[in-house]
């Protein structure tokens, strides 16, 4: 179910959006294509996203989203992940992702459905 809207908040000269936010709705199915488990994550947050000039964003979020983290690519181990609460996030014009929880949890998808 995905009944995400989104606001665009500010534009550049150029028109493209620099500031976007987004809410409603969003349940996404993860499954473990191997054993057939899944788990239906409720990541129905509000989130205000930064985007940059650089390419890189950032996000000022209340309640859950979903966020995969590469090998090396943030800091939290590599996973899946439902974060819930209230948070920033940075995305670099790299992809690295970092998380800073000011009150909330990091649930890994992966190890839910093994």
């Amino acid at each position: 179910m995905d009944e995400v809207v989104q606001r665009v908040l500010d534009r550049r000269p150029d028109g493209s959006p620099s500031r976007v936010a987004y809410r409603g709705d969003l349940v996404v199915r993860v499954t473990n294509t191997d054993t057939g488990a899944f788990y239906d994550a409720d990541v129905s947050g509000s989130t205000i996203v930064n985007y940059h000039a650089d390419g890189s964003q950032k996000w000022y979020v209340v309640g859950p989203v979903l966020a995969g983290v590469g090998e090396n690519a943030g800091n939290l181990a590599r996973g899946l992940y439902v974060l819930d609460g209230v948070y920033t996030m940075d995305i670099s014009a790299t992809g690295y992702k970092s998380v800073h929880l000011v009150r909330g949890s990091a649930d890994d998808v992966c190890v839910r459905i093994g």
